[in-house]
């Protein structure tokens, strides 16, 4: 090492030799150390105008990167965003907490004053550690140059080791500047979560074979586990002749919806999916999110329903509903194994018994699936469900990153997506979707043959961080957001109607209207994007078209009614 050689140095050299080509960030004082570095280095910044744009930036470039390395495995599908110091981290955290639920894999590191000046309680001073903890798998800092390379190294194998998720790392002043003599330490494979217990899996499989009407509920452990994760689902689907949903709130493509034993996303509402789950035998499978969103009256599955269990995550398995089996593995990994052990325990005869169960529960939710998004506005704007369908027509091969809220669910039932084509925004807060798409074109660009990238966000959601648009503007992006734009939080008038009772008549809902609105074309176009308004059904397919074959980022502001 030559004289002169810092902290930040070993940190820039150390995420250059794990693959890192991004740093995604808002800088600050006591980042200059590492913003120097990365000036040295081969390392790219992506500035966000905002430190939680920068995290929203990096969890859609992990989510997107995950799936490219699923074929290349010379790939680190690791977001890295730094920020800046306490106010910074806080920021931050929302779109920290929106990374945790995806399990995007991310490193997020922020700037420290330096340890001997802390007792003078500078300003922008925070216990930034614990600030992040419980939106981590790991979070600490580093308090000495000498463990800089074993923290790093710690670091990037558990964002990546499933279950993946973000690790949050404080980075000193006196850390960073400090001289070392030290090298990045080698990351070494990262291991998959194995098959599971093999008796786990024989008591699995005698379950399922034991089981008057299997259903197997797939969760977005499934799609992160790969596209032969998914193929693996439909095979163990079709050799026990199980009906599928997907579980509440999936953000990934899990099961393709285009296949017989489909039958629906599992809804939010209690009624609703304590009806679907009214059977002898479930299989949940990569599921993190069974439950309601707000408190239900009643179980969603009886206590004498048998459950099964699969995850790469211990916490998940029997976390709401006891597990009669119990299976701790890579979901892909798992169905292979199941397959084949089902297969020697069912007759022919009892899988086509079931399907035929299969298909009258398909019939029965049909209607209501076709339904969704027609609306019954007469105001002459366009449908959710006139969206949606044109989407598809015009960007059916896009990779999607949704955060539509009460479009979501039109876009699930109507859009028959592929593997790895589509995520959303899991946990629930608005502001991950916007600065996600963005991220996912800049994953995308990286790419031979990268495909189109559309955002597909509500107007409330696009309002949050509607300066996200600088940076896909900054950066030249090729990105196409779309915003299903009904001019009000939506989805707080259908939650107090669920949660309170009554007619929209019956309230005045306050705070949940924008007027006058705010013009979001003109908005877009000041951070340096195309944009333009869309307000009749007509006119839909044209502007698509036009901005998805337009280079750089466009911005469609679509009028629908609710």
């Amino acid at each position: 090492m030559t004289d002169g050689y810092t902290g930040a140095d070993l940190v820039t050299d150390a995420l250059e030799s794990y693959g890192v080509d991004y740093v995604f960030g808002n800088p600050g004082t006591t980042e200059l150390p590492i913003m120097d570095a990365i000036a040295e280095s081969d390392l790219e910044y992506r500035l966000g105008l905002h430190e939680d744009i920068a995290v929203g930036m990096a969890g859609g470039y992990a989510q997107r990167r995950r799936y490219h390395a699923h074929h290349d495995d010379s790939i680190t599908p690791v977001g890295v965003a730094n920020l800046h110091i306490a106010p910074g981290l806080a920021h931050g955290l929302g779109n920290l907490y929106a990374a945790k639920v995806a399990g995007a894999p991310l490193v997020v590191t922020a700037g420290n004053h330096s340890t001997d000046f802390r007792h003078e309680e500078p300003i922008l001073s925070g216990r930034l550690a614990d600030m992040a903890r419980q939106f981590c798998k790991w979070s600490a800092e580093v308090l000495d140059v000498a463990t800089l390379p074993t923290m790093l190294r710690r670091a990037f194998r558990v964002a990546m080791t499933p279950p993946t998720g973000p690790v949050f790392l404080a980075l000193p002043l006196d850390v960073t500047m400090a001289e070392t003599n030290a090298e990045p330490e080698r990351l070494g494979p990262i291991p998959n979560a194995g098959s599971g217990d093999p008796g786990q899996l024989e008591r699995a499989a005698d379950l399922l074979a034991e089981a008057d009407e299997p259903v197997l509920v797939v969760g977005d452990g499934v799609a992160r586990s790969g596209a032969d994760a998914v193929a693996a689902a439909v095979d163990l689907a079709e050799k026990t002749g199980a009906r599928v949903h997907g579980e509440i709130l999936s953000s990934e493509a899990n099961f393709p919806t285009a296949h017989e034993q489909w039958v629906s996303y599992l809804p939010t509402s209690e009624a609703s999916t304590a009806t679907l789950l009214d059977t002898d035998t479930i299989c949940f499978a990569g599921v993190s999110t069974n439950t309601t969103l707000t408190r239900h009256d009643e179980a969603l599955v009886d206590p004498d329903t048998t459950c099964i269990h699969v995850s790469d995550d211990a916490w998940q398995v029997g976390k709401n509903q006891p597990a009669d089996a119990a299976v701790i593995g890579d979901p892909g990994l798992v169905f292979q194994d199941l397959a084949d052990l089902v297969q020697g325990r069912l007759s022919e005869d009892a899988v086509a018994e079931r399907l035929e169960a299969v298909a009258e529960v398909n019939e029965q939710v049909a209607a209501t699936r076709a339904g969704f998004g027609e609306g019954d506005g007469d105001d002459g704007r366009i449908s959710k469900a006139q969206l949606v369908d044109a989407m598809e027509r015009v960007a059916g091969d896009a990779a999607i990153v949704d955060e539509g809220v009460t479009s979501k669910f039109v876009m699930l039932n109507r859009w028959e997506f592929e593997p790895e084509q589509y995520i959303s925004n899991k946990g629930g807060g608005l502001g991950y979707g916007l600065p996600a798409s963005v991220g996912a074109a800049v994953a995308e660009a990286q790419r031979d043959d990268p495909r189109d990238v559309v955002g597909f966000v509500g107007d409330g959601s696009y309002q949050y961080y509607p300066h996200s648009i600088y940076s896909a503007a900054r950066y030249d992006l090729d990105l196409t957001v779309v915003i299903s734009d009904n001019r009000n939080y939506r989805i707080l008038k259908d939650n107090t109607l669920e949660l309170m009772g009554g007619t929209e008549e019956d309230y005045e809902f306050v705070g949940m209207d924008f007027e006058p609105a705010v013009d979001l074309v003109k908005n877009a176009e000041s951070h340096g994007a195309r944009a333009n308004r869309v307000e009749t059904p007509d006119d839909l397919d044209d502007s698509l078209e036009d901005a998805l074959a337009h280079d750089g980022p466009d911005v469609l502001d679509v009028l629908v009614h609710d």
